[in-house]
Parts: C-alpha cells; sequence; structure tokens
C-alpha cells in the first residue's frame, strides 16, 4: 500500500495527458460527426461520395496507423505537429467517422412521415433537423454512443507510441523502474474507474430520455 500511495502522484498526472486526449476528441468530434451525418444523408451525391469515402478510410485502417501517419507522413508535406496536437488530429479525425455513421443510423430511423409533417408546418431543412430530427435521434443513438464514449477511454492508451507521458507509458516507466507490476494494475483500476463513471452517466441519460417513450 506505501508503493500505491507513492506512485499515485505520477500516475495522476498520466492520467491528465490520457484526460486531456479524451476531453478534446469527444468536443471535436461529436460535433463533426453531426456535420459530417448530415452531409451524408442529404441529396448531394458527390458530397455524399467524399463522406463515405473518408469514413471507409477512417474506419476500415487502425487508429494507431492514423497517428503514425499524422505524426511521421505529414510532416514530409509541410505539416509538422507536436505530439500532443498529432494525437490530437488522429482521433478527433478517427472518432468523428464513428460518430458520423452513428448519427447518420440515428436520423434513418426516424420516420419520413416526420420530415413530410415538418414541411407541411412550413419548416425548412436546418428547422426540422434542430426542432424535430436530432432530438428524437439523441435517445436513439445514446447506446452506440455510450459504447463509443468507453472504448475511446481505452483507446488513449495508444498515445504511448509517440512517447507522451500518459497513463500507460507512466506505468510501464514505473514498472521498468521498479521491477514492479503494480503500476499496470495500478493503471487498470484507474481505466476501470473512468468506465464506470461514464458508463453511470450513460445510463442515467437513457433512463431520463425513455420517460419520454411513455
Amino acid at each position: 500500500m506505501d508503493y500505491v500511495l507513492k506512485i499515485i502522484p505520477q500516475m495522476l498526472d498520466g492520467c491528465a495527458v490520457s484526460a486531456q486526449v479524451f476531453l478534446i476528441t469527444i468536443v471535436l468530434s461529436i460535433p463533426l460527426g453531426v456535420l459530417l451525418s448530415l452531409g451524408r444523408v442529404s441529396s448531394i451525391k458527390p458530397l455524399q461520395k467524399i463522406i463515405g469515402f473518408y469514413v471507409w478510410i477512417m474506419r476500415g485502417s487502425p487508429l494507431m496507423l492514423q497517428i503514425f501517419f499524422v505524426y511521421f507522413v505529414l510532416p514530409s508535406v509541410g505539416i509538422r505537429l507536436p505530439d500532443f496536437e498529432s494525437a490530437a488530429v488522429a482521433f478527433v479525425l478517427n472518432y468523428a467517422a464513428y460518430f458520423c455513421e452513428i448519427f447518420r443510423a440515428g436520423i434513418q430511423a426516424i420516420p419520413k412521415g416526420q420530415y413530410e409533417a415538418a414541411h407541411t408546418l412550413g419548416m425548412n431543412y436546418v428547422q426540422t433537423m434542430r426542432r424535430i430530427v436530432l432530438p428524437q435521434v439523441i435517445r436513439i443513438i445514446l447506446p452506440p454512443i455510450s459504447n463509443e464514449t468507453i472504448t475511446l477511454v481505452k483507446d488513449t492508451s495508444l498515445v504511448y507510441v509517440l512517447a507522451m507521458n500518459d497513463l500507460m507509458r507512466t506505468a510501464r516507466n514505473l514498472v521498468q523502474r521498479d521491477f514492479n507490476i503494480t503500476p499496470f494494475i495500478v493503471a487498470g483500476c484507474f481505466y476501470l474507474f473512468a468506465t464506470l463513471i461514464l458508463t453511470v452517466i450513460f445510463e442515467r441519460l437513457e433512463k431520463h430520455f425513455s420517460k419520454y417513450d411513455q
């Protein structure tokens, strides 16, 4: 226990880096995913194809490969980003593609009659989406959003490959320094605690929105 208390401050520093990657990804990728999904379901065929190709690339290649691409390949064309910014860009672009598909599925799950009713009431496309469609979509997509968010917590460990002092790299450094696997166990507890908090939050959100189904 004394050893655990001794390493906690360093582990918390690593958690701070992981938490920053998580928060930036959530804050930026969800709005981007919404915009991409609207383009995906629009009547503009070229836009649909471009976004579809983007989603295919992002979902079809490993996130780690995308991190390497941003960090090692972009500098060859004059775009050089620091470690943290490289990780953030890769994470946001990757998760925006997943959120795009989640929102697209939610939008397409809304009966077409509701679009027609909104048009009859004189609403334009933006008003229909904002007032009628998206509020219902949020209720539908909460479970898959919850899954992706929890996956993101675990995926933050991938920034380890950029030598960033995130939770996993901090744990590994402590293990190598002290020849003790306890930091790995502590890191696992941190991840489990984070996913527990998110699970509780999303369960409450689902209960809140389920009231409108009755």
